[in-house]
């Protein structure tokens, strides 16, 4: 099964060296607008603009952390770490998530603050960033949505950039609001929204990462189904021990222990069974343990008789 494991590292390498073009160049972008959205926020004295930069920040940890935990994914396995470091972008997607969640909670609390108390706000500036940012957020989002999408880590990288231009979109309706009807409250509420859609992206991947390190089935994936599959298949008598898990997204594993009758090939079945698997539920990463069942009876003995106390 090496062969299977070196052909599906093979081609991450391959898909890694354009993902990592993509997201460098959406970091770019990330950061330029970023930039502007801070310098506009402190002088419009917009938390909008302010939480879509502290966002900003979050996406370009985001890629940062994508960036390195694709290098590290692209090393070989050696020594203890027999599956090299491919759950680095599960980690990375891990800490993405408790990143928005602490940003939120902040974003959150001041945002309450200015409700009760809001301050005047240049709405004009804080439309026209927000305008920049939504086309800035749209490059991004085109650029990330091309790379490698079953990775959990680009895919946390794209579900920052998402947030980012609904944040964005908020900024400049709340902006429009302010102009229109002088209610300045606007700017606070939209960054209510912007911690909700934080709080929403960061809980679904710290859940979808979670879930890779508990070593759950990968989603759409039922171990169930699998064992039936597997069991019915001719000579095959019986199959326990069965455990799916994923090593890193995109990367599904399997090991079971089969039993076959006394009159089946132990190796031709083994070789039925990865097919099956391979071709019905695209599992490559295969390890089959398949041994015929004994024929030998235990002889069940009669407990010998107690002999009551006193006696």
């Amino acid at each position: 099964m090496a062969h299977h494991h070196g052909a599906h590292l093979h081609h991450q390498l391959g898909s890694g060296q354009q993902d990592r073009r993509r997201l460098t160049a959406a970091l770019g972008v990330i950061l330029g607008v970023m930039a502007l959205e801070i310098a506009a926020g402190a002088v419009g004295h917009s938390l909008a603009l302010l939480s879509d930069a502290a966002h900003m920040l979050a996406d370009a940890g985001a890629i940062a952390f994508s960036l390195v935990a694709l290098e590290l994914a692209s090393r070989p396995a050696r020594g203890a770490m027999t599956f090299g470091f491919s759950r680095a972008e599960v980690l990375s997607a891990q800490a993405n998530g408790v990143t928005l969640l602490i940003l939120a909670a902040f974003i959150a609390y001041e945002a309450i603050t200015r409700l009760v108390n809001p301050p005047h706000v240049d709405a004009t500036l804080m439309l026209v960033v927000a305008l920049a940012g939504m086309l800035a957020n749209v490059a991004a989002v085109r650029l990330l949505a091309g790379a490698e999408r079953r990775s959990l880590n680009i895919e946390g990288s794209l579900q920052h950039v998402l947030t980012d231009l609904y944040a964005a979109l908020g900024t400049a309706v709340a902006a429009l609001v302010i102009l229109l009807t002088g209610f300045e409250r606007a700017d606070a509420l939209a960054s209510l929204l912007i911690a909700a859609l934080m709080i929403r992206a960061g809980a679904a991947l710290v859940w979808a990462s979670g879930r890779v390190f508990l070593e759950a089935a990968p989603s759409g994936v039922d171990p169930r189904a699998i064992g039936e599959a597997l069991a019915s298949q001719p000579g095959v008598v019986e199959v326990h021990d069965l455990h799916v898990w994923e090593i890193t997204s995109g990367f599904p594993a399997l090991s079971a222990h089969v039993l076959v009758g006394p009159d089946s090939d132990c190796h031709e079945t083994r070789r039925a069974l990865e097919a099956l698997l391979r071709e019905r539920f695209e599992l490559d990463h295969t390890t089959l343990q398949v041994d015929h069942r004994s024929e030998v009876l235990l002889e069940i003995a009669p407990a010998p008789l107690r002999t009551p106390p006193g006696h």
